[in-house]
C-alpha cells in the first residue's frame, strides 16, 4: 500500500478523554475514530490489525475440530427469560421491541443463542461432543465506557460453546482449548499467563476456570504468581499461606481495654502497642438465598484484607454485600469496635483460615471505645466455621510452601469456564445418553476478547515515541520510507517496493511528498516492526539502505540485494 493512496490520518495531541497509553496511540496512529460513547469505528490500518488476531484465533480452533458459525446479533427476548437473565442482566443488554411487540436485545453473550441451536440440533449422545464459535459484535451497555477498545461497550469477541454427555469428556476438550489458547496468545507475540480464576457462585467445587491475562503496568487484574513453582492465579481465586510470624501464646483471661476513639486497627494496635497481625478484624455481611438472608460476621487478622469473591463462592449466591449500619445496630452491633465474643446467635462466625485458633488476639468489646485483649477463638467462642477469606499479597508462600508469591498486572484477554449444566437445565435441554436415558448435556464456554487482545498489545508493546507491533498482528509487515526528491531516486525506490512485494512482504511505502522527520515520526507513531529507508543523500555516498528495526532501535546498513533476506531474519526474531 502506499500511503500516498491510504485513508489514513495520524495526529499529534491525544485526545481529552483517554487515559491509557492503547487508547491515546491507537486514536493518534489513526487505528480507530470515536463515534460515540464506547463507540469506535475501526479504520483501515487497526482493522488489518483485528483481522490478523481473527485469523490466527481461526487457525488454532481449527486444529482443536472447532466449528465457525456465525449467530445473529440480536437475539429474540424469549430465549433469556427462559434462563432468568433477561431480568438478571439489568442494565448491561440493551432491549427493545420489533414492530411486533415481541422483546428483543443486543447480544452480550450468546449461550442462550447457542444452547437453542443445539436443542433443534441434536438429540442423541452419539452427536457429542458438539464443539462451536464465532466471532461477532457483542454490545454491553457499560454505564461508564472507558480506555478505548479495552472497556468500550461494542465490541468484537470470540465466543466458543461446547456440549458434553459427562465430565471426563468435558474435562479434555477443556485441555484442548487451553492449548489452542496457549498457541494463539504465543502466536501473538504476547507475554502472557494462563491464571486459575474464580468461577463465581455457578461454578460446581471441581469446575475448571482459568484467565488468560496480557502481563501490563496498566492492567485492571492483579496476578499472584510464584516463578519457583509455576502457581499463577487471579487475585480473586489464589490461595496463599501468610509468612509464619509469632502469634501470642497464653490462657490468660479476657481483658476489656478501654480505646477512645479508637475504631480502626491500626489505631487500636498503635495505642496498645501491640502488631496488627495480633489483632481481629471483625467484618459483617449479608449473603442473600432462596431460603433468605443470613448475616455473617467475619473475623480476619488484623493486617489482611477481605477477598470478597471468595464469599460467593463460599456462600453459594452472588448476592453478597456488607451490612448497613441499620443492620449493625439492629444486631447490637458498634461499628468500630465489633468483635466476636457473646454477639447475637443469628451470626454465622466465620475465621479466616490464617487464624490460629489457639492463640491470643486483640479484639473489639461491642461497646463504644472498648476492645478485648486475650481473645482465644477456641476457647472464647462456643460456634464457629473456618474458611479461606483473606486476599493473597505479595511476599505470601505457595500452598507446599516451597516458593515466595510475587504480584504483577494483568489484563485479561482470554477466559475458559465449564458451566456444567446450568444453561442446558435451565432451559431444559436434553439428550438421550446410551442407557437411553435422558441427561442434561454439559457445557464449556471460551472467550477471547479480540478487540481488546489489540489494545492489550499495545499496552504491552509500546514507547514515547508510539506503538511497537508484535511482528504477527502489525497491519503491514514493514514501512518502507523513501526520502528521494530526484526522479532517478523516485524510480528506484518504486522498484525497491515492487521487489519487496514480490518477495512476499506486505508493505506499506511511504511516498507522500514530505520532509524526513514527518515520515519517521509517523512510521515510529504506527509502529511497524520493520522500516527500510532509502535516503537519497546518504545512498549517493555509501550506496546502501538503511534498516530500522522499530523494537530495539537498532539501525543496519546493508547493500540492495541483501535487504530481502536482511528483513526476513529480522522478522523471525520478532
Amino acid at each position: 500500500m502506499k500511503l500516498s493512496k491510504a485513508f489514513w490520518q495520524t495526529y499529534k495531541e491525544s485526545p481529552a478523554d483517554a487515559e491509557i497509553p492503547s487508547h491515546k496511540l491507537m486514536i493518534r496512529a489513526g487505528l480507530i475514530h470515536k463515534s460515540g460513547s464506547g463507540l469506535y469505528n475501526y479504520l483501515p490500518m487497526g482493522y488489518k490489525t483485528i483481522r490478523k488476531v481473527e485469523n490466527i484465533i481461526r487457525e488454532e480452533l481449527d486444529k482443536i475440530d472447532c466449528n465457525e458459525l456465525l449467530m445473529s446479533v440480536v437475539t429474540p427476548g424469549e430465549l433469556w427469560q427462559e434462563t432468568g437473565r433477561w431480568d438478571k442482566m439489568g442494565d448491561l443488554m440493551l432491549k427493545f421491541k420489533d414492530k411486533a411487540d415481541r422483546d428483543l436485545c443486543i447480544s452480550p453473550t450468546n449461550e442462550e443463542a447457542v444452547v437453542d441451536i443445539f436443542r433443534k440440533t441434536t438429540k442423541s449422545y452419539k452427536q457429542l461432543p458438539v464443539s462451536v464459535y464465532q466471532i461477532n459484535t457483542k454490545f454491553r451497555d457499560e454505564i461508564r465506557p472507558r480506555f478505548g477498545l479495552m472497556r468500550g461497550r461494542e465490541f468484537t469477541m470470540k465466543d466458543a460453546y461446547t456440549f458434553h454427555a459427562d465430565k471426563e469428556c468435558m474435562d479434555k476438550v477443556y485441555d484442548d482449548f487451553f492449548g489452542a489458547y496457549s498457541s494463539i496468545f504465543t502466536r501473538l507475540g504476547l507475554e502472557f499467563s494462563a491464571v486459575e480464576a474464580d468461577g463465581g457462585a455457578i461454578a460446581s467445587s471441581d469446575s475448571k476456570t482459568h484467565e488468560f491475562q496480557v502481563i501490563a503496568d496498566s492492567g485492571e487484574d492483579a496476578i499472584i504468581y510464584c516463578s519457583e513453582t509455576g502457581y499463577a492465579a487471579n487475585i480473586e481465586k489464589a490461595e496463599t499461606l501468610r509468612p509464619k510470624v509469632d502469634f501470642v501464646k497464653t490462657d490468660a483471661a479476657i481483658e476489656k481495654v478501654s480505646t477512645p476513639e479508637k475504631a480502626t486497627i491500626e489505631d487500636v494496635c498503635n495505642f496498645l502497642e501491640v502488631p496488627q497481625y495480633t489483632s481481629l478484624k471483625s467484618l459483617v455481611y449479608v449473603s442473600e438465598t432462596e431460603e433468605g438472608e443470613k448475616f455473617h460476621l467475619l473475623m480476619l487478622l488484623g493486617d489482611d484484607t477481605l477477598n470478597e469473591v471468595k464469599l460467593v463462592g463460599l456462600f453459594g449466591t452472588d448476592k453478597v454485600r456488607a451490612a448497613t449500619d441499620n443492620e449493625l445496630q439492629a444486631l447490637k452491633l458498634e461499628k468500630g469496635f465489633i468483635g466476636p465474643v457473646e454477639v447475637n446467635s443469628d451470626l454465622e462466625i466465620i475465621f479466616d483460615k490464617s487464624v490460629d485458633l489457639d492463640c491470643a488476639y486483640v479484639a473489639g468489646a461491642n461497646e463504644v471505645d472498648m476492645h478485648i485483649r486475650n481473645v482465644i477463638p477456641s476457647r472464647d467462642i462456643k460456634k464457629f466455621k473456618v474458611a479461606d477469606l483473606r486476599e493473597s499479597q505479595e511476599g505470601d508462600l505457595t500452598l507446599d510452601g516451597k516458593g515466595v508469591v510475587k504480584v504483577k498486572r494483568g489484563i485479561e484477554v482470554g477466559h475458559i469456564f465449564q458451566l456444567g449444566n446450568k444453561y442446558t437445565e435451565g432451559m431444559d435441554v436434553t439428550v438421550l445418553d446410551n442407557n437411553g436415558k435422558t441427561i442434561h448435556p454439559l457445557m464449556g464456554c471460551y472467550g477471547i476478547g479480540v478487540t481488546r487482545v489489540v489494545a492489550a498489545a499495545i499496552e504491552q508493546n509500546h514507547d514515547e515515541n508510539g506503538i511497537i507491533w508484535p511482528a504477527s498482528i502489525a497491519p503491514y509487515d514493514l514501512s518502507f520510507i523513501g526520502i528521494c526528491k530526484s526522479d532517478e531516486y523516485k524510480e528506484l525506490a518504486e522498484k525497491m517496493y515492487g521487489e519487496l512485494k514480490d518477495a512476499g512482504f506486505d508493505v506499506l511505502f511511504d511516498d507522500r511528498n514530505a520532509g524526513p522527520g514527518f515520515k519517521f515520526k509517523d512510521a515510529d507513531l504506527l509502529g511497524l516492526p520493520i522500516q527500510v529507508v532509502l535516503g537519497e543523500r546518504d545512498h549517493k555516498k555509501d550506496g546502501l539502505f538503511e534498516i530500522r528495526v522499530r523494537k530495539s532501535g537498532e539501525k543496519i546498513k546493508v547493500q540492495k540485494d541483501e535487504i530481502i533476506s536482511k528483513v526476513k531474519e529480522l522478522l523471525k526474531e520478532l
